[in-house]
């Protein structure tokens, strides 16, 4: 009999987690330790506990709810966020913890046999969109950040206010002893909407994850000379927006040529002094750009490098504001998404994520994989990010099968 989990339940949990930070109009705002935040915190230690999960958090209030295996094993984790952007919707992240809630709760209520200790985890920070940076706790136990450093982060909505009073406030600031590691831990499985429309639009049910889009992020500066927009002629004019838009449309026209994967925003720009009457003198621009092969990464570096250190008169320069590598997630685990998916007889596709989680952070040090499911429209980070009940079941079913297959290896 094919393990299967319930759709009254998780449509329960995607109304009750809804309320927690509701904006009204079918979003919510939840940044991390925030009343809200912490009010979803209290509802899933309710719910984990009266599973008979042991909840406990580490010192930076990463939260880990685990069920007894049959055997001392090491436990196997899945799991997100609870915590969202400003106006943002209601699966980004929740949902991930939403159906690891759900496939536990199969697991105990329908006593599906299990070797391994099953740890739902909610990461704290993962969005950023109060402390940055985004994937903040999970970065910390992964050695990508530094932990004095996370703790001085500053918060967006209150001016002085710190991560570390925040922290210390929420009540959840536990022991480091209770942190994740290899040895308590043996694999990760995330899922998470896809946050783009592919899945969607190409009828697929599920996204078999493979990693992880390496990116790069440029911030170019042109600097001219500011004149009088009404006597300057233009044949003497060192106009940086002209010299700008020039150099916008050169990356687009090449990196057009380049693999169709590729995906490529200007998504800042700045022209001072902004007045329409002077002609611009510096006009900064950001370009940021991903693909899964860090050859196709490095097609676009030498993209950049081509641009000419004058461009219309202009001085042109740039400068690597950020990067990451591509990531690859464990094959083995890939693999058991794909089987599990198929043994449903769901619609799947193996693909790459174009946004970062917590997972990539976790598989330098642990197993780990990813289950993306449909985002209508494409829509997330707003208040129209929806998916379908249905969809999220399909997924959770998916995840719990997983699971058991991490299990039984």
């Amino acid at each position: 009999m094919m393990e299967t989990c319930s759709l009254i339940r998780m449509e329960d949990k995607i109304k009750t987690f809804s309320k927690f930070g509701d904006t009204g109009k079918g979003g919510i705002t939840r940044f991390s330790l925030s009343p809200e935040a912490l009010a979803a915190r209290a509802e899933f230690k309710k719910r984990m506990e009266a599973l008979g999960a042991a909840v406990v958090t580490d010192d930076m209030a990463n939260m880990y709810a685990t069920i007894p295996g049959a055997e001392d094993l090491p436990a196997i984790m899945t799991g997100s966020h609870l915590d969202s952007v400003k106006q943002g919707g209601n699966y980004d992240g929740v949902l991930g913890v939403l159906t690891a809630m759900e496939a536990a709760e199969t697991i105990v209520k329908d006593q599906i046999y299990h070797r391994h200790p099953i740890t739902v985890v909610v990461w704290t920070n993962e969005e950023g969109a109060r402390f940055e940076p985004a994937m903040m706790s999970s970065g910390v136990l992964c050695g990508k950040f530094d932990k004095a450093a996370m703790l001085a982060s500053e918060a967006k909505d209150i001016p002085g206010y710190t991560f570390g009073e925040a922290l210390e406030a929420s009540g959840y600031k536990g022991n480091e002893a209770n942190r994740m590691s290899p040895e308590k831990n043996c694999a990760l499985v995330e899922l998470h909407i896809e946050q783009g429309p592919v899945l969607y639009n190409e009828g697929y049910d599920i996204g078999v994850v493979e990693g992880v889009c390496g990116m790069i992020n440029y911030e170019f500066t042109f600097t001219g000379q500011a004149d009088h927009a009404g006597t300057t002629p233009m044949k003497y004019r060192k106009d940086a927006l002209y010299a700008a838009v020039k150099t916008i449309q050169y990356l687009h026209d090449e990196l057009d040529k380049l693999d169709s994967k590729l995906v490529y925003t200007t998504g800042k720009i700045s022209a001072h002094p902004n007045i329409h009457t002077i002609i611009p003198d510096e006009v900064k621009f950001t370009l940021d750009a991903r693909h899964q092969d860090p050859e196709v990464i490095k097609q676009v570096l030498d993209i950049i490098q081509r641009i000419p250190p004058e461009v219309e008169k202009c001085k042109a320069s740039y400068e690597e504001a950020w990067a990451r590598k591509s990531v690859v997630y464990t094959p083995r685990l890939v693999d058991f998404v794909e089987k599990s998916a198929q043994e449903y007889g769901y619609l799947y596709k193996r693909m790459y994520s174009g946004p970062g989680h917590d997972a990539q952070y976790m598989i330098d040090v642990i197993p780990t994989t990813m289950i993306f499911v449909p985002s209508v429209d494409g829509h997330s980070h707003c208040e129209l990010e929806y998916t379908p009940v249905e969809n999220c079941l399909k997924g959770a079913n998916v995840l719990l099968k997983t699971l058991l297959y991490i299990d039984r290896e």
